[in-house]
């Protein structure tokens, strides 16, 4: 019988600061307060509260349920050990091996959790792609990224809402604006900030020679009550309607509806062409506006804190954070965390999420050197 105590104790420990990092008691403590809300019979006359309480408990109680069923797993553990022990059954050490394993890669996923330290981690996330340096490339390779990033929401079971596409002028994109819904989605996200370089055979070149186009991601949180956070001057707003290209969702416009706004003080774009109607547009572009300027005025703050004390966190175009190569070799390589894949092919079909993982530890290690 092979002596799995050292196993069992070190589950133990991965209970306990699981229910640090999930804050277990303070959840158990919110849990009465959130049903008492919820029951509450004039609860959606406030529509706004009301999707609060309803996403706050939803997500309190998935954390409650899900701390519970390891902890119940753990203790399964436990029990198969002793039985194991006691009737000298190799079935129930198999057992509780195949459990214990599980167990392990149940709480290294569930560590990402205390990663996401953010205010607004836990929440959706306000995406742009925009093509760069590479011409025809650039913008096929501005689209790519785009549906890697759609796909890795369907694999993670996120929404995915296009907002605004621009087309190229041959193929691809010169510019996307697309919102990923899910819990920890803006966590995730913050990864993949920054220039994306692209290396392959151009299937735009007669002669098959290899090119290399970049584009670039961005992303700020979506802030339920933006609008109210900032001070928007319409006479700092330039407004341009245009005729939808097509891409903007399931309502293709057929009139001059689609909507763009420039913010002139700070240069800040943004677009939708999706609803119904171009009054609805301006308004979905009014409220992404003041998220992006919410997130430009926290940016600042950050980056003069960040100057005081003699960092650098500029990010150059062209210093790219990950190099997708296809040819004359198959690699994807972050150039932060030092993370790579021999398969690009399926990283742009949306197997990123390791790539996330690796920068959020990363993060983490250069916060504890710090």
């Amino acid at each position: 019988m092979a002596d799995l105590t050292d196993d069992f104790k070190r589950l133990r420990v991965e209970l306990s600061e699981a229910e640090e990092y999930l804050r277990i008691g303070q959840l158990r403590r919110r849990l009465p307060q959130l049903e008492t809300e919820m029951g509450r019979p004039d609860l959606w006359d406030d529509a706004e509260r009301a999707r609060k309480t309803q996403t706050e408990f939803t997500s309190v109680k998935d954390d409650l349920d899900l701390y519970d069923r390891l902890r119940g797993q753990v203790e399964d553990v436990e029990t198969l050990i002793e039985l194991a022990a006691e009737e000298g059954d190799s079935g129930l050490e198999v057992e509780a091996v195949e459990l214990i394993d599980q167990l392990s890669t149940d709480f290294s996923e569930l560590e990402l959790r205390a990663l996401f330290t953010g205010p607004y981690d836990e929440g959706d996330a306000v995406c742009e792609v925009h093509s760069g340096a590479g011409g025809t490339d650039s913008q096929d390779w501005a689209e790519m990224l785009v549906n890697m990033y759609r796909k890795w929401a369907q694999v993670k079971g996120f929404g995915f809402e296009l907002t605004d596409a621009q087309q190229g002028q041959e193929a691809g994109i010169t510019s996307a604006d697309f919102v990923i819904k899910g819990r920890y989605a803006y966590g995730w996200l913050q990864a993949e900030r920054g220039v994306h370089r692209l290396v392959r055979i151009s299937p735009f070149d007669s002669q098959a020679r290899r090119h290399t186009a970049f584009s670039s991601f961005g992303v700020v949180p979506y802030i339920e009550d933006a609008t109210d956070q900032v001070e928007i001057d319409e006479k700092d707003l330039r407004v341009d309607v245009f005729r939808s290209s097509g891409a903007g969702g399931q309502h293709v416009n057929t009139t001059d509806s689609a909507v763009r706004i420039t913010h002139l003080p700070t240069g800040t774009v943004v677009s939708c062409q999706n609803e119904r109607s171009q009054h609805q547009n301006k308004d979905r572009c009014m409220q992404m506006l003041a998220m992006k300027l919410v997130a430009l005025e926290r940016q600042k703050r950050e980056d003069k804190l960040a100057e005081e004390a003699g960092e650098s966190k500029k990010v150059e175009w062209g210093s790219q954070i990950r190099s997708y190569v296809l040819q004359p070799y198959q690699q994807v390589k972050d150039e932060r965390s030092s993370y790579t894949s021999g398969n690009p092919e399926g990283v742009l079909d949306g197997a990123v999420g390791p790539f996330m993982e690796a920068w959020l530890r990363w993060r983490r290690a250069g916060q504890v050197a710090d």
